[in-house]
């Protein structure tokens, strides 16, 4: 069935919708006027065109200096174009600091996604115990219903606790670590 792409949004799907354009406007309000003009320095660095007139420019300044004549002009920078060299050297070190900061701050964002994500999912996993508890008690209720034992399902009605799971991860991740190192101290060294 096609929806109406005109049609409105359900209430829950509208207020998801607007908490993320909130996290949104509150993550560029916190940017400040120089993040903001590092941001979109890096968004048009990023873009072929500068590649093209990178490009260009180097062409031109190679073609300008190697044949100066042709131009008129006395050449500035013979080969082995030493200033072409520092001015991209210059560039390079300038578009890796611009680079930088913009990840920096994508990653603060990545991060607190991230987070929102694992509040979320916690949240959710509390009400599928819930749902699957009351769904065992609807089962035991009705007296033509043949009552039977189901441990999964008496599992699943308990929430996980975020810090046991958390701690057990650790210990797996510990225990596979010593196991690696285990297996390198074990293999002899290649000469």
């Amino acid at each position: 069935m096609i929806q109406n792409s005109n049609a409105p949004l359900p209430d829950h799907i509208s207020q998801q919708v607007e908490t993320i354009a909130v996290l949104h406007k509150q993550a560029e309000r916190e940017a400040g006027v120089h993040q903001r003009a590092v941001e979109a320095v890096t968004a048009f660095l990023g873009r072929p065109l500068f590649l093209n007139l990178t490009i260009g420019v180097i062409f031109a300044w190679i073609l300008v200096n190697v044949f100066p004549r042709l131009f008129g002009i006395q050449r500035l920078d013979p080969a082995p174009f030493y200033w072409l060299q520092g001015v991209i050297g210059l560039g390079a070190l300038l578009l890796t600091i611009v680079v930088l900061i913009t990840q920096n701050r994508q990653g603060r964002l990545s991060e607190r996604r991230a987070q929102l994500d694992l509040q979320v999912n916690l949240l959710s996993e509390q009400k599928i115990a819930k749902l699957i508890s009351l769904m065992e008690e609807l089962r035991l209720d009705p007296p033509t219903v043949k009552n039977r034992f189901d441990p999964e399902a008496e599992a699943m009605q308990q929430s996980a606790d975020p810090h046991a799971v958390l701690e057990a991860l650790e210990e797996k991740i510990e225990s596979a670590a010593v196991l690696v190192r285990k297996a390198e101290e074990n293999t002899p060294a290649k000469s």
